[in-house]
């Protein structure tokens, strides 16, 4: 029989509805029933693509003996942290102080008011490899809330009374300069991987919101090895097996230090701010490697993990037919098969297949050296090379797709949403794809339509309706997505959108006095602590976001409300960013857009006409991460946001004028293609 999960609709919590564990979604129905039987709750909290989530599911969820133990001593309640990330933020910060780690699942012990007191990750059903069992872990808590219930009940108090305290940014406000940028770069430079790219060791995490940081230092500083540690990590990442040779796209992370090997579930943040970096690398270089790889994460993205409505569903699992990895992995024969002995072999030799395999008998495909190289060896042209093996890629690709896929979470999530939108948006113009652009628009289309409330509120997700209170991030990611769409369309909707979104940021979400945003809205359900979010984790922070919104808004509108409240932010911010720079990278970002010089490049003129176009197309090819952009055909005031940056810039008939303005003075305005190309550079 199904359990109370079979009514919910996240794929993550309908995989548990046969479970014999009488499941709960977190509800008043769960909560009404621990406090009346004075139980405690065992929250479980996890996503669809999680591998260990699969693993304690079959091994302790599956199994009726500790079914019944959880029925019978227990509320259960199961959480899809996609869907509850005011709950996954709150809890696992209590998992961390408990245990020093964190991780999903996430497995932790409340008491009927909600306190948590024990917890954990994944737990085996019977003790192994210095992990307590399952079993023991439901007795021992048993024991403690039956037979030492006061020291239980303390001990909740004084996490929850911790929690609390940490929920708020603490510290006196500081002082942003330029020295919180050098210093994040130097800490990044200290746990540099110079042989294989990326920071720290195994299991070894892409880290795109550091990279970008690293960009833009090295932009500011003219300092070339800033913009070493960036090519090296993205070559290297882009020829390793944690980046989808086939298919395009990264995997999550890699579990050895030189990104052979990757944990192989697929998220659509990770992507969506890896695009940016690599977008951003070939502005700034002029490699077209960075753009083939961009190119590959696009595809991807447009392939499978686009709505046919517009959205963007949110993960790929790690698992196939039961087994990580299986839908990814070759052998020799299979690909000598498919292409024949010559091209086969040629194959395997670039992507590093053998009869003994890299992977649990099978392989990876990776490169591990550059295609000149391999080229050279095999005696070939390598432009001849390389159509060859565009060729076999695309022939294996069909064949794997025949496979039986990885399980796709179609949830559509207006926070990860909103990455990809500003992903896709800014990408359009270096890139030269317009279709990138209209899937951007398609999908920021599709969320202001189809999820947002009757009174036009934001919702958090779609999955065949909209679900939630939308959070922190959920409106400053849009926001920022919108800004972009603005910048590479022109249509002012638009701006006028993201300025709705940052008026709502800032009547429900700011702490006006103190400064910084809570993650949940005034009139979020009431949790025993309401987070500030300023902290990156695997995606930028709804704090840091949402000032770096505000601040391009406020350059683009000059509205000074957006650029208090993003001052403001920063300046409580600023301990934080000295202490954690590799926690707070996207801060850093509006850091760096804060300092400046971040000048406002306005155009008068057709953009979608030669000779503005191709003004344009120069600008959105070089690497201006703190620049804003606008176009009009005319100066006319039409209403909107934008008609102050407008007001007074005419021009004398010769397309474009461009108009170049920083801190409420413009430089003499240039009339016409070659003198805007020239003072472009």
């Amino acid at each position: 029989m199904s359990n109370q999960l079979a009514r919910e609709s996240s794929p993550y919590l309908l995989q548990h509805k046969e479970n014999p564990v009488d499941w709960f979604p977190w509800g008043e129905a769960a909560i009404e029933k621990a406090r009346a039987e004075r139980k405690p709750i065992f929250l479980s909290i996890g996503y669809s693509a999680c591998h260990w989530c699969h693993v304690m599911e079959h091994e302790s969820f599956e199994n009726e003996t500790l079914a019944a133990k959880l029925n019978e001593s227990f509320v259960s309640i199961k959480v899809d942290r996609e869907e509850r990330p005011d709950l996954d933020q709150l809890y696992m910060n209590a998992v961390q102080v408990m245990t020093g780690r964190g991780g999903w699942p996430m497995s932790v012990f409340l008491t009927p008011e909600l306190k948590p007191f024990y917890g954990g990750t994944y737990w085996p059903p019977t003790a192994r490899m210095g992990m307590p069992g399952f079993g023991d872990v439901l007795d021992g808590v048993l024991d403690a809330w039956n037979n030492r219930h006061d020291q239980v009940t303390s001990q909740a108090d004084r996490l929850t009374d911790y929690l609390v305290g940490a929920a708020e940014l603490t510290g006196s406000a500081g002082e942003v300069d330029v020295s919180l940028l050098t210093r994040a770069a130097t800490q990044l430079e200290r746990v540099f991987d110079r042989t294989h790219g990326g920071f720290g060791r195994a299991p070894k995490f892409p880290h795109p919101l550091d990279l970008m940081v690293l960009l833009r230092v090295w932009k500011r500083t003219e300092r070339d090895g800033w913009l070493d540690m960036v090519r090296v990590t993205l070559d290297k990442m882009a020829a390793g097996g944690v980046y989808d040779q086939l298919g395009g796209g990264f995997h999550r992370y890699s579990v050895d230090e030189r990104w052979l090997v990757p944990h192989f579930e697929k998220m659509l943040y990770d992507n969506a701010l890896l695009s940016a970096v690599y977008v951003e690398a070939y502005q700034a270089t002029g490699d077209k490697a960075y753009a083939d790889t961009a190119h590959g994460i696009y595809q991807y993205v447009l392939r499978e993990m686009t709505d046919p409505a517009g959205g963007f569903y949110s993960t790929q699992d790690a698992d196939s037919e039961g087994v990580e990895g299986k839908f990814f992995v070759w052998t020799p024969d299979e690909i000598r098969a498919l292409l024949g002995e010559a091209a086969g072999d040629t194959f395997c030799y670039v992507y590093d297949v053998t009869e003994e395999g890299n992977f649990e008998g099978h392989n990876i495909l990776n490169r591990q050296r550059p295609l000149i190289e391999y080229a050279k060896q095999l005696g070939r042209d390598a432009d001849e090379l390389q159509r060859e093996l565009a060729e076999s890629r695309q022939c294996l690709l069909q064949a794997r797709s025949r496979r039986i896929k990885p399980a796709l979470d179609d949830k559509v999530l207006v926070n990860w949403n909103g990455l990809m939108i500003d992903s896709l948006a800014r990408a359009a113009g270096p890139l030269g794809e317009e279709k990138y652009l209209k899937a951007a628009a398609a999908a920021g289309e599709f969320i202001w339509v189809h999820v947002r409330d009757e009174a036009g509120r934001l919702r958090h997700l779609w999955r065949r309706r909209a679900k939630f209170a939308a959070y922190l991030d959920d409106y400053a990611a849009l926001m920022n997505g919108y800004v972009s769409l603005y910048e590479a369309s022109f249509d002012e909707t638009w701006i006028i959108r993201a300025c709705e979104l940052a008026d709502s940021i800032l009547s429900d979400f700011e702490d006006a006095e103190s400064g910084g945003f809570y993650y949940t809205a005034n009139d979020h359900e009431q949790l025993i602590a309401r987070q500030k979010d300023a902290t990156d984790n695997a995606t930028p922070s709804g704090g840091s976001l949402a000032t770096y919104g505000l601040l391009r808004l406020g350059k683009l509108t000059g509205a000074g409300r957006y650029l208090d409240a993003a001052a403001r932010s920063l300046s409580v911010s600023a301990t934080l960013m000295e202490e954690s720079p590799m926690g707070t990278g996207q801060m850093l970002m509006a850091a760096d857009f804060y300092l400046g010089p971040t000048p406002e490049w306005v155009l008068i003129g057709n953009s979608q006409q030669s000779p503005t176009q191709e003004v344009l197309t120069q600008v959105r090819r070089q690497y201006g991460p703190n620049r804003v952009l606008a176009c009009r055909q005319s100066i006319v005031e039409n209403g909107s946001p934008l008609d102050k940056l407008f007001a007074g810039k005419e021009s004398d008939g010769r397309e474009p004028a461009l108009y170049v303005c920083q801190d409420f003075a413009c430089e003499e305005p240039v009339f016409g293609k070659e003198a805007a190309l020239e003072r472009l550079g």
